[in-house]
Protein backbone atom coordinates (compact mmCIF):
# COMPACT_ATOMS: atom_id res chain seq x y z
CA UNK A 1 0.00 0.00 0.00
CA UNK A 2 1.12 3.36 -0.58
CA UNK A 3 1.25 6.44 1.52
CA UNK A 4 1.41 9.86 0.83
CA UNK A 5 2.47 13.20 3.15
CA UNK A 6 0.50 15.52 3.53
CA UNK A 7 0.93 19.14 2.10
CA UNK A 8 3.36 21.16 4.30
CA UNK A 9 0.86 23.84 4.18
CA UNK A 10 -2.53 21.80 5.47
CA UNK A 11 -3.28 21.87 8.82
CA UNK A 12 -6.76 21.81 10.70
CA UNK A 13 -8.81 24.44 12.04
CA UNK A 14 -11.10 25.44 14.80
CA UNK A 15 -13.49 22.16 15.31
CA UNK A 16 -11.02 20.28 13.07
CA UNK A 17 -8.95 16.97 14.14
CA UNK A 18 -5.13 17.29 13.70
CA UNK A 19 -4.40 13.62 12.48
CA UNK A 20 -1.46 12.10 10.92
CA UNK A 21 -0.29 8.93 8.84
CA UNK A 22 -0.74 5.91 10.85
CA UNK A 23 -3.10 7.71 13.94
CA UNK A 24 -5.29 5.16 15.14
CA UNK A 25 -9.54 6.44 15.39
CA UNK A 26 -12.54 4.95 16.16
CA UNK A 27 -16.12 6.05 14.09
CA UNK A 28 -18.65 8.11 15.83
CA UNK A 29 -20.86 7.37 13.19
CA UNK A 30 -22.08 4.52 10.64
CA UNK A 31 -19.88 5.85 7.21
CA UNK A 32 -20.18 3.80 4.37
CA UNK A 33 -21.07 0.07 5.90
CA UNK A 34 -18.41 0.71 8.41
CA UNK A 35 -20.62 0.42 11.94
CA UNK A 36 -19.86 2.90 15.03
CA UNK A 37 -16.86 2.08 17.09
CA UNK A 38 -15.09 0.16 14.48
CA UNK A 39 -11.23 1.06 15.00
CA UNK A 40 -8.90 2.01 12.12
CA UNK A 41 -5.80 3.63 10.84
CA UNK A 42 -5.26 6.55 8.95
CA UNK A 43 -3.32 6.25 5.76
CA UNK A 44 -3.90 9.36 4.23
CA UNK A 45 -4.44 13.06 5.75
CA UNK A 46 -5.07 15.55 3.49
CA UNK A 47 -6.96 18.91 2.71
CA UNK A 48 -5.96 22.96 3.57
CA UNK A 49 -9.55 24.69 4.21
CA UNK A 50 -10.91 21.37 5.52
CA UNK A 51 -8.83 18.21 7.00
CA UNK A 52 -10.03 15.03 6.25
CA UNK A 53 -8.51 11.46 6.35
CA UNK A 54 -8.76 8.04 4.37
CA UNK A 55 -9.13 5.11 7.07
CA UNK A 56 -8.37 1.52 6.63
CA UNK A 57 -10.45 -0.23 9.31
CA UNK A 58 -10.07 -3.09 10.75
CA UNK A 59 -12.96 -4.65 9.04
CA UNK A 60 -11.07 -4.28 5.78
CA UNK A 61 -13.07 -1.25 4.39
CA UNK A 62 -11.26 2.29 3.67
CA UNK A 63 -13.19 5.04 3.55
CA UNK A 64 -12.15 8.63 2.62
CA UNK A 65 -13.10 11.89 3.46
CA UNK A 66 -13.96 11.43 6.93
CA UNK A 67 -13.19 14.21 9.36
CA UNK A 68 -14.29 15.08 12.77
CA UNK A 69 -17.90 14.12 12.44
CA UNK A 70 -17.24 10.51 11.77
CA UNK A 71 -14.09 10.00 13.76
CA UNK A 72 -12.32 10.17 17.28
CA UNK A 73 -9.00 9.46 18.10
CA UNK A 74 -8.06 6.77 20.17
CA UNK A 75 -5.01 5.35 21.95
CA UNK A 76 -2.00 6.89 21.52
CA UNK A 77 -3.21 9.47 19.02
CA UNK A 78 -5.83 10.52 21.61
CA UNK A 79 -3.08 11.28 24.30
CA UNK A 80 -0.77 13.27 21.57
CA UNK A 81 -3.92 15.32 20.92
CA UNK A 82 -4.75 15.89 24.59
CA UNK A 83 -1.32 17.28 25.11
CA UNK A 84 -1.39 19.43 22.21
CA UNK A 85 -4.97 21.12 23.65
CA UNK A 86 -3.25 21.21 26.86
CA UNK A 87 -0.21 23.09 25.48
CA UNK A 88 -2.19 25.05 23.30
CA UNK A 89 -4.62 26.68 26.83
Amino acid sequence: MEFWKPHKLASPHDGQIFLKMNDTVRTTTEVHGVPVGTEGKVILANGFSWQRYRVLFENGAEVGDLDHRNLEPIGRTAKRLAKLAAKDN
